[in-house]
């Protein structure tokens, strides 16, 4: 399942402490973030018992944005009990956001 964040469902996953939490940062305009959506909202189901998944719309949550530091959009930020652990802009594929996952989860469990 995929949340879509405003700021209090933000902080709201923020504080979630058994899972990790992945947020993509995207706004309806930009076409890349259209075209790498459904890559995103496939890992949301198939990975929904391991991650919480969100997307925040730049657009509406523009202070969220400018507080996260996001630059560049798409955007994805992984989050481990409230602190951003990795992040992967404008991902080629559903394989590589599956990728960067792992290697970042894997860092965190060192």
């Amino acid at each position: 399942m995929i949340i879509n964040m405003n700021r209090e469902a933000f902080e709201n996953a923020m504080k979630e402490k058994n899972k990790p939490v992945l947020v993509d940062f995207w706004a309806p305009w930009c076409v890349y973030c259209r075209r790498i959506g459904p890559a995103f909202d496939k890992l949301g189901e198939e990975l929904s018992d391991q991650l919480v998944f969100g997307k925040i719309n730049i657009d509406e949550e523009n202070a969220l944005a400018v507080q996260e530091q996001i630059e560049v959009i798409p955007t994805l930020v992984l989050y481990q009990n409230g602190q951003a652990i990795g992040s992967i802009v404008a991902p080629e594929s559903k394989a590589k956001i599956e990728a960067f996952i792992r290697e970042s989860l894997n860092q965190e469990v060192k």
